[in-house]
């Protein structure tokens, strides 16, 4: 297993999702995720803490899913991201408090 990418948690970071400074927008993201997940994802499992999404590791998911990190990273900073890559695989692990708003945004649509 080889590390891509690790961002801990900021210690004194509010537990709030702030977006002002991003490019795009919350809808724009969601929207975003859900295309990543609809073409790579292999597994995605879940705890009260941890959001874990084993994706496939097809062209252009490496630097998709890299760039997606650091974009939640500078929004979410109370959460950490792990990004490894194995055979064939890309692993991102969110975690952290309150992943249950990280649930909801990526609920399927009815």
């Amino acid at each position: 297993m080889t590390t891509l990418l690790s961002i801990a948690a900021q210690p004194d970071a509010p537990i709030a999702c702030d977006m002002t400074a991003a490019e795009d927008t919350v809808p724009d993201r969601v929207a975003e995720y859900r295309r990543l997940l609809d073409q790579a994802l292999v597994e995605r499992t879940s705890t009260e803490t941890t959001s874990t999404f084993t994706l496939a590791a097809k062209p252009g998911v490496q630097d998709w899913v890299l760039d997606l990190v650091r974009r939640e990273a500078a929004c979410c900073p109370f959460l950490s991201y792990d990004v490894t890559t194995d055979e064939g695989r890309i692993t991102w692990t969110i975690s952290g408090q309150d992943l249950g708003v990280l649930d909801e945004i990526l609920a399927p649509t009815p």
